[in-house]
């Protein structure tokens, strides 16, 4: 299997580029520094780093061809890069900010990540799959609260329409041979997007490695008919003993 993870250089697209590659997949895994992702993707079997803006269009062009080239193809694309609250209110948990104090420049620089960015790769990667006939893509979400939750625009509504994309990308998808899922932790989870301040007693963040069991499942033989799921990870034992009956 040749995965590609946009924004794997940390936190849940690390995770899963760790275990996808612990697993015996080929992955490609995306950061905006080159350098960065390279020495990142050293440290993992196999891996190679590629320089990646998603929100610049000729970036991402040259960046899935670099991919394609080196891999030899793309079987599965793990929509991950993104930028949380952090960017436009560091103290986002402790002091929400209305929508209407949110700067402009810091709202566009987060949806046209974590949305026109998955847009954007998602874009140039189908094609090359209709052409080879089957492909999977997983577009990382997060949960439902925290798309409505008090002083979370951008952040909230980005993820929401990323969730709104994945749909419609798999509707138009289906009977294609390429597969669409959404794939979220299901709780706070310990990236570099949450403040040290969000560690307070009585709460618990969930590890990013959580990610590593349904996404090394969705590279799977096993999950090759799976469409337009939405897979929440912490359930994700629960999910699979469902599915099987």
């Amino acid at each position: 299997m040749k995965v590609m993870v946009t924004g794997g250089t940390s936190g849940l697209g690390l995770a899963m580029a760790s275990a996808l590659a612990s697993a015996g997949a080929t992955v490609a895994l995306t950061g905006r520094s080159g350098g960065r992702a390279s020495s990142v993707a050293a440290e993992l079997p196999g891996a190679v780093g590629i320089e990646l803006d998603v929100r610049d269009e000729s970036s991402v062009a040259r960046a899935v061809d670099q991919v394609w080239s080196r891999l030899g193809g793309i079987d599965m694309l793990v929509n991950n890069a993104g930028i949380g609250m952090r960017t436009v209110n560091p103290r986002f948990l402790t002091h929400p900010q209305g929508f209407w104090e949110v700067p402009v420049d810091g709202f566009r620089a987060v949806v046209e990540t974590n949305l026109t960015g998955y847009f954007l790769v998602a874009r140039e990667v189908v094609p090359r799959m209709l052409e080879a006939g089957a492909g999977r893509i997983i577009n990382i979400s997060t949960s439902d609260p925290t798309m409505r939750r008090v002083g979370f625009v951008p952040y909230g509504p980005s993820r929401a329409g990323s969730e709104a994309l994945s749909r419609v990308m798999a509707a138009d998808l289906r009977g294609t041979g390429i597969t669409v899922n959404l794939l979220l932790p299901g709780g706070l989870t310990d990236t570099g997007m949450v403040p040290p301040e969000a560690v307070t007693e009585g709460r618990t963040l969930l590890e990013s490695a959580v990610m590593g069991p349904p996404i090394v499942w969705l590279a799977s033989d096993d999950a090759a008919g799976v469409h337009d799921e939405r897979i929440v990870a912490v359930e994700f034992e629960q999910w699979l003993r469902d599915r099987k009956g």
